[in-house]
């Protein structure tokens, strides 16, 4: 987890209909996050060939207010995986964002220190996210930024100008690895669009590495739409 700093106003063409920024200390955050799907199942069903891959996305933080319940979600603006099928899938049912690329992983564990490298290509040209971290675990600490990044369960798909995609991601809080360096290159007009290129030379506030867990999603999407006319 990749996390920048970026102006409210950037991020407001992507906010889904009835759906509200989330901020840190009155700060908005975009995370550029590389992880693994592994063993993914259907209805319980194992997935054949398809059920394990990388992907490496671009996302905020947003929430919704149900009752006196704060929903906190985050809203993908970008999701590249290494299968075109899957992408094709994703697009169709759930009007996700997602793109082809070629794509691996490598991780390693040596004398307590782990290495994750995520790595994509695109016309010719390979990007890479690569991080160091103290294998110990940890937990998070409440109030702490690390906890803002990683404890939103919702996720909000922005369908069109009027309509929106709910649906919760369950799963035990992670504990999480500290960072000792990484190293990042990814070309951030390229694939997110000019408007978000200055990224490029911008310092990251944080680098996190979450150890993961099962997850299940309820996919009892509820639709938000306007009804004016």
């Amino acid at each position: 987890m990749i996390n920048y700093e970026v102006p409210k106003e950037l991020l407001l063409p992507y906010l889904p209909y009835g759906i509200e920024l989330d901020e840190f200390e009155g700060k908005y955050f975009v995370s550029l996050v590389g992880f693994q799907f592994l063993k993914s199942t259907i209805f319980g069903m194992p997935i054949p060939v398809y059920g394990s891959f990388d992907e490496v996305n671009l996302r905020f933080y947003v929430k919704r207010f149900v009752n006196n319940e704060i929903r906190r979600g985050v809203v993908f603006i970008s999701e590249i995986v290494p299968n075109k099928i899957v992408a094709f899938l994703a697009n169709t049912l759930y009007k996700e964002h997602y793109s082809y690329a070629k794509m691996n992983s490598y991780f390693s564990i040596n004398h307590h220190v782990k290495n994750i490298n995520y790595n994509w290509k695109k016309n010719n040209t390979d990007f890479f996210i690569k991080a160091t971290f103290d294998n110990t675990e940890m937990p998070i600490t409440k109030g702490s930024h690390e906890e803002f990044i990683y404890e939103h369960y919702y996720g909000y798909t922005k369908v069109n100008d009027k309509e929106t995609w709910e649906y919760k991601v369950n799963h035990t809080q992670w504990h999480t690895n500290k960072i000792l360096s990484y190293e990042l290159f990814c070309d951030f007009e390229l694939f997110y669009g000019s408007e978000f290129g200055f990224l490029i030379s911008q310092q990251p506030h944080s680098v996190y590495n979450a150890i993961g867990s099962a997850v299940s999603i309820d996919w009892h999407i509820h639709k938000m739409k306007d009804e004016t006319n």
